[in-house]
């Protein structure tokens, strides 16, 4: 029992630690819509890359994930062996919401996501330097990337990176014991608020480069 409930907790923690991440990681995204050819996108990219504190949070980053990641198996893994039956008796949908129910399948395509986000912009640009810049590199790769289609891979993906949040940002709380009564219902608001416009940010972006006329 003590097993689970720090297991949740470290869910919970390392939940809203990355939803801290994607704020940040947006705004300085947003940079991208400013009309001076890419010049102050590049010197956030830049100095992200080479800042010392920066690349230590980037490490801590990268171990929020992984637990996160880990932690999300192991109790998915755990949900699903304690109830072989599936709900036989019980329909699943009066005892939870689709979002609840299928955090493990959104979670792994969000991981998926993040494995090929982070090697077209990472290890590919900021590694192998493939493109002139950064901004030259989020161009290319939503206009012509896989043949034209990877902006609609980014967008399918944040949809479900919003229905993975819809759940995970009220369900953070509890873990970590933050629930009450008479707050639940403002945080479960604030929940829904996040996981649309978060998302629906980042996927703007793939969708007003791809469908630019320039």
């Amino acid at each position: 029992m003590t097993s689970s409930i720090g297991k949740k907790f470290i869910m919970g923690a390392t939940g809203l630690f990355l939803c801290l991440f994607l704020v940040v990681h947006l705004s300085g995204n947003l940079l991208l819509f400013k009309n001076d050819g890419g010049g102050a996108f590049n010197q956030y990219s830049e100095f992200m890359s080479t800042n010392g504190l920066i690349r230590v949070m980037e490490v801590i980053l990268f171990l929020g994930f992984l637990f996160h990641i880990i932690d999300g198996l192991i109790l998915t893994w755990k949900n699903r062996s304690a109830r072989p039956t599936r709900y036989v008796v019980h329909a699943p949908s009066a005892n939870s919401s689709w979002t609840s129910r299928n955090m493990g399948i959104t979670g792994s395509i969000v991981f998926v996501f993040l494995v090929v986000h982070l090697n077209t912009f990472f290890v590919q640009q900021r590694i192998l330097e493939t493109q002139a810049s950064m901004h030259q590199a989020v161009v290319n790769s939503f206009r012509t990337g896989w043949h034209g289609w990877y902006w609609a891979f980014y967008v399918v993906a944040m949809v479900l990176l919003g229905f993975h949040l819809h759940h995970g940002f009220q369900s953070a709380f509890q873990s970590l014991g933050l629930s009450h009564k008479k707050y639940t219902p403002f945080i479960e608001k604030i929940g829904l608020l996040f996981s649309i416009i978060v998302p629906a940010g980042f996927a703007v972006i793939p969708i007003y480069f791809f469908f630019r006329v320039s």
